[in-house]
């Protein structure tokens, strides 16, 4: 294989375990339910939701399990990371695949695409080729495209619902919980391989993209898409691996950690996705969460700027103390994870140390890396067998 085809593929893999990228091809007309849950044997329907600033975002409902079985049954919503869309939970055969194993346990299971993903690709009065259409960062995520998902499964069903995030898919949910969004609604949540704090991530490339996307990337491609496979991007790539101390030869366990437990066939399934664009913006923020060691809203550069968006010169800081404290949690995290390390783990335990005993559940796992917890072939049995238990006990 070249070597530029080589870099390419693992830097796909590298914003993937990020959870920033996802499939550019445009999406088969019957959606993720055809592509990926019906050929299974499950009942699925797709929905479309509009969020308050005029998203449209795709979602997926599995209602049952593969033995079917009515019932008023407890809905979950699953939320990938960032830009990684809603088939990232089904790389894996349906008994190692986490909204089939809650759909066969009872559960009633709703599955997220953000914005910008290959299914969640419209909007009331923008189109993805306008700038105006990728001027978001995670920040929006958390205004916008969880409370919209988050209601209208509640509407649907009339219950709370579980929630299960993944990376980024945490770092949202933590945010909304901690600004008081949402906690009307969720009845637990189970954050895997949480992103919080990310001052102590440990892949030497993580680190220089990271000061990277916080300095010349804007000049590079402005205030609008980043697409992993677009000439910029490339270019950047090319930057980042010329430094250095530098491997672009062995990404994923260079920047996820040493993952015990893929499949080699499942890593394959997913390199076979075309990635997708995120907002440059979003990539920013991202970094500055490194760089400042804070979780913080996007920093627009100058106190003037920041002044003019939130009234004050710093922008305002995600409190995690201030999550309820009575709010069931289970948070699982890998010993090896190069990203989500075990050191900003504990930095975000120490920020829930008020929390009700009784409601955070914490659960270490030495060999597990980033990805282990998505894809791993021993994942059922080792950490979505403790989130039914989890699930059930609330």
């Amino acid at each position: 294989m070249a070597a530029g085809s080589i870099i390419i593929q693992g830097f796909l893999v590298f914003c993937f375990f990020l959870g920033l990228t996802s499939s550019a091809r445009p999406p088969p007309p019957t959606g993720l339910c055809a592509a990926s849950v019906t050929p299974q044997g499950y009942k699925c329907q797709e929905f479309e939701v509009k969020t308050q600033d005029g998203y449209i975002l795709s979602m997926q409902r599995i209602p049952e399990g593969r033995a079917g079985g009515g019932g008023n049954k407890q809905p979950v919503l699953i939320q990938h990371g960032v830009l990684v869309d809603g088939m990232t939970w089904f790389f894996n055969p349906p008994d190692q695949s986490l909204p089939f194993i809650l759909a066969d346990a009872g559960f009633d299971v709703w599955i997220a695409n953000t914005r910008g993903t290959r299914y969640s690709r419209s909007h009331t009065t923008l189109d993805p080729s306008m700038p105006e259409f990728w001027n978001w960062t995670w920040d929006e995520l958390v205004t916008f495209d969880l409370p919209a998902t988050f209601d209208f499964v509640f509407a649907q069903t009339g219950q709370k619902v579980h929630y299960v995030g993944h990376s980024m898919g945490t770092l949202i949910a933590l945010a909304s919980f901690s600004e008081g969004r949402l906690v009307d609604k969720v009845k637990s949540a189970a954050l895997l391989s949480p992103i919080a704090y990310l001052s102590h991530m440990t892949t030497a490339l993580g680190v220089v993209a990271a000061k990277a996307f916080v300095g010349e990337i804007t000049t590079l491609l402005g205030i609008a898409e980043f697409n992993p496979k677009g000439e910029a991007a490339g270019q950047f790539l090319k930057m980042l691996c010329s430094k250095p101390g530098i491997d672009c030869y062995d990404l994923l366990p260079a920047l996820t950690g040493k993952n015990c437990c893929l499949n080699s066939s499942t890593v394959e399934l997913f390199l076979k996705n075309e990635p997708q664009p995120t907002s440059t913006k979003n990539m920013v923020h991202l970094s500055q969460t490194v760089r400042d060691g804070v979780i913080a809203k996007y920093n627009y550069g100058s106190s003037e700027f920041n002044l003019m968006h939130y009234g004050e010169t710093r922008p305002p800081i995600y409190n995690l103390s201030n999550i309820p404290h009575n709010l069931p949690l289970f948070i699982s995290y890998g010993g090896l994870d190069a990203l989500s390390d075990p050191r900003d783990v504990g930095l975000l335990l120490d920020s829930l140390k008020l929390h009700d005993g009784d409601k955070l559940t914490v659960q270490f796992i030495k060999d597990y890396a980033h990805a282990d917890f998505i894809m791993g072939v021993n994942a059922k049995d080792i950490v979505y067998t403790a989130i039914v238990a989890f699930f059930n006990r609330q």
